[in-house]
């Protein structure tokens, strides 16, 4: 599987990366050995880059993930979890569970969100821990929204001492907006920026500040979330679309790509795949999977071919506006 280096940094990533959160029992539970499974079948499709943090399952994906990696050569992948977010023990917990944040686990602790230099110390320590390591290779700050301020006063400072001192390879954010992020790239050194769903084949808000923002600094970006929550694998009444059932315009369109992608032969989750590594600050695309056959399809994905004639039609229906990057056309089995 290709790989790219992050910005300037000595760390590699695969075009594809693993992202964890299923395995953290999102949405619904799993069993330790369909979660291991999933990673190894990452892992025999070439997948060496692998996204967890503290959030998903109150550090279940994390547990998980380390047992799934511990006999691996260490130096053969790539791990990046992320910090702002305390696990504490909660003593009116183990009674319930984490719907309310989307995990099928129990309550056992609760989040504190913490953006504090001896917070993201505290923090990679716990993730160590559960993971089983004595490194991680990329740290994010995950989702500082509404703790802009000491995230960049703090936490970014004390992610850049520990990268300067060779602990942690590359540092980053990780979000679901494009502000704040194009923020970071400004005023900060990161080197990476984990976007999450704003820059699809359904919408590119990336495109108008952050991914140039990369581009021009010679940074990059790691794009989750292409299938916009699951629209644009089967777009149909009832789809979620960012957590909550999609709107019918959002639908429509979504239908429309359908349409066109099927004219040139390719299912609109292929389409979807291939769309983010048109960019040139687009160093991989983060996927999650929860059981082996969602991997494969994955993987079946990107190896499908995508002609440039399709990403033509898009710019010529609207879908895509004139001056959006897309990949180079790969030879459609039905070409003559």
């Amino acid at each position: 599987m290709k790989t790219a280096t992050l910005g300037s940094t000595g760390v590699r990533v695969t075009e594809l990366s693993f992202g964890a959160a299923g395995i953290g029992n999102l949405y619904r539970p799993i069993t330790d050995e369909a979660a291991l499974a999933t990673v190894d079948a990452a892992w025999d499709a070439g997948i060496r880059t692998f996204d967890t943090a503290p959030h998903y399952g109150l550090g279940l994906s994390e547990r998980r993930l380390g047992a799934a990696l511990r006999d691996r050569p260490r130096d053969t992948y790539t791990v990046s979890t992320k910090v702002g977010r305390l696990l504490e023990p909660d003593p009116r917990g183990g009674r319930g569970d984490d719907l309310a944040h989307g995990f099928a686990v129990s309550d056992t602790h609760r989040r504190v969100w913490d953006f504090s230099a001896d917070g993201v110390l505290r923090s990679l320590e716990a993730s160590l821990q559960r993971l089983g390591l004595d490194r991680v290779d990329v740290a994010l700050l995950h989702d500082p929204d509404d703790h802009a301020d000491q995230a960049l006063r703090e936490a970014y400072p004390a992610l850049e001492r520990l990268r300067d001192e060779g602990v942690i390879g590359a540092i980053g954010v990780g979000m679901n907006q494009c502000a704040l992020p194009a923020r970071f790239l400004r005023e900060t050194d990161i080197d990476v920026v984990l976007l999450a769903g704003r820059y699809t084949l359904l919408e590119q808000q990336g495109l108008a500040e952050m991914l140039p923002e990369a581009s021009a600094r010679g940074r990059s970006v790691v794009i989750g979330g292409v299938f916009n929550s699951g629209l644009l694998i089967a777009p149909e009444p009832g789809a979620m679309y960012d957590y909550a059932p999609a709107p019918q315009p959002v639908l429509d369109r979504a239908l429309r790509l359908k349409a066109v992608a099927e004219r040139h032969g390719v299912p609109l989750r292929s389409a979807a795949l291939h769309f983010p590594y048109g960019h040139p600050a687009v160093a991989s695309v983060l996927t999650g999977a929860r059981f082996v056959d969602e991997v494969r399809d994955t993987v079946e994905q990107l190896r499908h071919p995508v002609p440039a004639a399709l990403w033509d039609d898009l710019r010529a229906e609207g879908l895509l506006a004139p001056d959006t990057p897309t990949p180079a056309g790969t030879p459609s089995e039905n070409s003559p």
